[in-house]
């Protein structure tokens, strides 16, 4: 993996950190695509469990290397292409779904600036652990573009259509505490204690019943969309799996002699 993203698993949970600090982890098409690789690799591994998704430096992740978005424009005027809006399709709409589709939690470490796309990041997350200094900001508009990163899914979901169409329209910094507020931040924390929280929060659903996890989530996408009918004889058709699970069936024995489950993820 590039340098710009690093990639680290550890007892099943899989550490994946924006690393370009001095840029505030701007999204260049060497981090896109290494990005994108990474939470596929962890998707797909056996042995993860959980994700954490955070950034180093004062950012969470400002969204796109507006340098090279400039560069990248310039080139199509030149040549009478079209290449650079094709970064939807080829990375960020894979990032997300990798996020928001992996049968496992993702959580993210928000630790600084989350902007434009990093919002996105975030908001696609299962979890959010957010540093007190850190804000959110949609920034599309600010640039004359609409939302892409899932944002035009996730946000509205997050905090309701009104006040996504107020953040989307007139784009602004979001502090941690409103953020909190608004239902974008699960957790704030001291920055300084960002680290250890995330991680502490990660590693506690990596621990956990993951395949009854893998199915909530599955649940929630599910029925973010569909009518109640549907969405009762989805959680049947879940629950009747995860009552089947070898995590269930831990989870009772423990239960009842009184001791904590160790899972299995099966």
């Amino acid at each position: 993996m590039a340098d710009s993203v690093l990639y680290e698993v550890t007892d099943g949970l899989a550490t994946i950190t924006l690393n370009r600090p001095d840029a505030m982890n701007t999204l260049n098409t060497g981090t896109k695509a290494a990005l994108r690789d990474s939470l596929e690799r962890a998707g797909a591994d056996p042995a993860v469990r959980a994700v954490l998704l955070t950034g180093t430096g004062r950012a969470f992740c400002v969204g796109q290397d507006l340098k090279e978005h400039v560069e990248s424009l310039a080139a199509d005027r030149e040549h009478g292409t079209q290449r650079t809006m094709t970064t939807v399709k080829e990375h960020y709409n894979p990032i997300v779904t990798a996020i928001a589709g992996m049968p496992k939690p993702v959580v993210a470490g928000v630790n600084g600036v989350a902007a434009g796309a990093g919002a996105g990041f975030a908001f696609a997350a299962d979890y959010r652990v957010v540093a007190d200094s850190a804000s959110f900001n949609t920034s599309f508009a600010g640039v004359a573009l609409t939302a892409d990163s899932g944002v035009s899914w996730t946000l509205p979901r997050l905090v309701g259509h009104s006040r996504a169409s107020d953040l989307l329209l007139f784009p602004r910094s979001v502090p941690a505490q409103e953020a909190y507020e608004l239902g974008i931040a699960n957790r704030v924390v001291p920055a300084a204690e960002l680290a250890a929280e995330a991680e502490a929060v990660a590693r506690r659903l990596a621990d956990g019943p993951t395949a009854a996890y893998a199915a909530i989530k599955e649940s929630l996408a599910y029925g973010a969309g569909r009518p109640l009918a549907d969405a009762l004889a989805k959680e049947d058709e879940l629950q009747s799996r995860a009552g089947a699970s070898e995590d269930h069936a831990i989870a009772v024995d423990a239960f009842l002699k009184k001791e904590k489950p160790r899972f299995v993820g099966r």
